[in-house]
């Protein structure tokens, strides 16, 4: 029997962990919770759940430290979910590593369809994992061969040029953060020398793109990192 898909929730307020696994256990999920940032750490750590709720303004460890460490542990996708709302608070949270910001007072509806929105990236992942090329109009990446051909040339690749196409083309749809790409490519020591992985990708780029200055393949998401949108079915 599969296990159903678990996610974690993370609040200071009682009521609002209460509410929220009602809802979500309703809505067809298995609900863990965690009243503060550490039993998150640890719920991540032992539980090992799907998606993770989390809030920011909690007692000693806060939303933003908590996400810290648990990227320090996992890369399950975190949903956070704050009464601060400024443009700054949404990009602290996303650059921190959380896949989604809402703010609160929040429509429980409107982040069981963003729940699902994550359920559906990750299913495209996983299917991405079982299949030996995907393509992209006029590029096809094929994981068997460790080939990339751009409008039918064969494209030849380095192995760091190939590694980092091969992370974000697997991670399609999802937002692959500087100091993600940098540790899983060249290993943890490299997470903050950004300049490397930027000329990297500026590489990769002349190899694949069809204009350099405006890349339509390997986006940018300023300051935060790179991205390759899924493929059209």
């Amino acid at each position: 029997m599969l296990r159903k898909f678990r996610v974690l929730i993370v609040d200071d307020e009682q009521r609002i962990i209460n509410f929220l696994k009602l809802k979500l256990k309703a809505s067809g999920y298995d609900v863990l919770t965690a009243s503060n940032g550490s039993e998150a750490v640890e719920q991540v750590k032992e539980q090992e759940p799907d998606l993770v709720v989390l809030d920011v303004m909690m007692p000693g460890m806060d939303g933003f430290e908590a996400l810290k460490e648990i990227r320090t542990l996992s890369v399950v996708p975190v949903i956070i979910l704050s009464v601060m709302g400024s443009n700054l608070d949404k990009v602290r949270g996303l650059t921190s590593g959380a896949d989604d910001y809402m703010t609160k007072p929040f429509s429980p509806d409107e982040l069981v369809a963003r729940i699902e929105a994550v359920r559906r990236r990750l299913s495209f992942v996983e299917e991405r994992k079982t299949v030996d090329s995907v393509s992209w109009g006029n590029v096809i990446v094929d994981f068997s061969k460790h080939l990339i051909s751009v409008d039918g040339r064969d494209i030849r690749l380095t192995k760091i040029e190939w590694l980092l196409i091969s992370e974000l083309a697997r991670n399609a749809g999802r937002l692959m953060l500087h100091e993600t790409l940098l540790a899983r490519v060249w290993g943890p020591e490299y997470r903050d020398d950004v300049q490397l992985l930027r000329t990297w990708i500026s590489r990769l780029r002349r190899k694949i793109e069809r204009e350099t200055d405006t890349p339509a393949f390997i986006r940018t998401v300023p300051k935060t990192g790179y991205m390759i949108e899924p493929p059209s079915e």
